[in-house]
């Protein structure tokens, strides 16, 4: 676990970033402000004085106790730690019995979701205290995959968890009721990647290089290829969440090739068959007739399109790296100026908006 403050940066090209109400200028700032040491990045998190970015497999559970929930252990069980010292103050052994725990999510810091080869997604209620776990209970296992469960997304603004799995699935759950709402179907491969946009409600889902966009309702609205090279799978997806009224939010993934692909949504109008031809009555002119038939208009359909791909291999030295390593976490900062992005060498990238 690293905090860090925005450091010195060497700007390589200017990129455009489609943001908010219009394009920005962004600069390639190959900044390592951090670098992991245990592998790669799993979680960033942008706060108001500082941004704190966790190992794979780590979570931050309150950033004002600065305590950070971990799994991945050969026995199954999890950790709480601090991420100040680096050190494990509990271990649980409560999950043990759920099988090889896959992800998890913390929507609180009293509340953290888990899933995995069990296929049950879990909702645990935790209590922490000056480095000490009083309460961890499990408050209700949610049934309906029928494999492994490999990623999660909560948002406590719309009380939603998506869980993504080996079967082709998402299935959305509501985080207060705590049951079912519906099912994402549709996917190719195994879900890999999940986004909640906040302001929206949208759902973005990725299953192998196939970008899903989704309502909170589970109405698909569309889908795109982002596959452009050998490693084409996208491993995480992020949304820029300015203004809700803002059309032109983006969608941030970053695939195993190493890029990060930026897209935005347009939309294009659909028509209606147009009626029967008709003979032109006396007087009417066969220009207005057709003119007027052309103008019904279905409704609108919504596209993915690229807007730009960056490329962080070519770091401060100008090299670029045989292996491109995998992105595996992406964040944005508060004041959505700075895109930041950890990889699978534990290292952190930051692009500017100036």
């Amino acid at each position: 676990m690293h905090l860090y403050r925005q450091q010195t940066t060497e700007k390589q090209n200017t990129l455009l970033l489609f943001f908010h109400n219009f394009f920005h200028t962004l600069s390639n700032t190959v900044n390592l402000s951090a670098e992991l040491p245990r592998g790669p990045v799993g979680q960033i998190l942008c706060l108001e004085k500082e941004v704190i970015v966790l190992e794979k497999n780590r979570l931050l559970l309150s950033p004002v106790s600065g305590c950070f929930f971990s799994w991945g252990f050969p026995d199954n069980s999890c950790a709480f730690g601090n991420i100040a010292t680096e050190k494990v103050f509990a271990v649980c052994e409560s999950l043990c019995d759920w099988g090889e725990m896959l992800c998890a999510a913390c929507p609180n810091s009293t509340t953290i979701v888990t899933a995995g080869t069990s296929t049950v997604v879990c909702v645990w209620d935790v209590a922490v205290n000056k480095d000490k776990v009083t309460h961890m209970k499990l408050r209700q296992p949610l049934y309906g995959h029928t494999d492994s469960v490999t990623c999660l997304a909560v948002s406590e603004v719309h009380s939603m968890i998506v869980s993504g799995s080996h079967d082709l699935t998402c299935i959305l759950w509501d985080m207060e009721e705590l049951s079912y709402i519906t099912q994402l179907a549709g996917h190719t491969t195994s879900i890999s990647a999940l986004a909640i946009n906040d302001l929206t409600g949208e759902i973005a889902s990725c299953a192998g290089p196939v970008l899903y966009l989704w309502t909170m309702k589970g109405q698909l609205l569309t889908c795109t290829d982002t596959s452009s090279g050998p490693q084409p799978d996208v491993l995480c997806v992020s949304f820029t969440q300015r203004h809700e009224w803002d059309a032109k939010n983006a969608i941030v993934t970053g695939c195993a090739d190493g890029i990060i692909r930026i897209w935005k949504t347009e939309y294009t109008g659909t028509q209606l068959p147009g009626p029967p031809e008709e003979p032109v009555s006396p007087g009417q002119d066969r220009t207005e007739r057709d003119v007027s038939n052309s103008c019904q208009v279905k409704g609108w359909k919504r596209h993915l399109v690229l807007c730009q791909e960056l490329s962080r291999s070519q770091a401060a030295s100008q090299r670029r790296y045989k292996n491109n390593p995998a992105i595996t976490a992406l964040a944005m900062s508060r004041s959505h100026a700075t895109l930041l992005a950890g990889d699978a060498w534990g290292r952190v990238f930051t692009w500017t908006c100036e």
